[in-house]
């Protein structure tokens, strides 16, 4: 398990790091929809981007003005080593400080367990989103 430091930033900080990380995994599907690595929703988003103990970005995520948690991406060498967990824990924690009363993300049904694990719950039905199979999945948050 490798320290990872998460950081909320507004997208003008957060641009040079999470960037170059979205265009590493997002352009590697095999239909990207157009647009998928960065848009116009990116400046009303809080980014949360994960550090290595180098200070090298090995990840990053966005919760958008809705409670939509998406965007994310750990870099494949960062993998397996707690990034994506820590990422998921900052944008909840956020959502909770913002006053969401839930979160809700597009997960690839192959990362839809680990989603789970969180407590996010399925709903609806399975489809299709670039090139994937996807879950639409929710998580009702505890004001406190």
């Amino acid at each position: 398990m490798t320290t990872t430091r998460v950081e909320i930033l507004d997208w003008e900080r957060a641009r040079a790091a999470a960037g170059p990380i979205r265009y590493a995994i997002f352009l590697e599907a095999k239909e990207p929809p157009p647009g998928v690595e960065l848009d116009e929703l990116d400046a009303q988003c809080a980014h949360a981007v994960a550090w290595d103990e180098s200070a090298k970005a090995v990840g990053t995520g966005r919760l958008q003005p809705d409670g939509q948690i998406g965007h994310l991406a750990v870099l494949k060498d960062a993998r397996r080593r707690g990034v994506g967990a820590a990422l998921i824990a900052a944008l909840v924690a956020e959502a909770r400080k913002r006053g969401f009363k839930e979160v809700s993300l597009s997960a690839p049904l192959q990362a839809a367990e680990f989603y789970r694990g969180f407590g996010f719950a399925a709903e609806g039905k399975v489809y299709q989103e670039a090139g994937a199979l996807h879950q639409k999945m929710r998580m009702a948050l505890a004001q406190g």
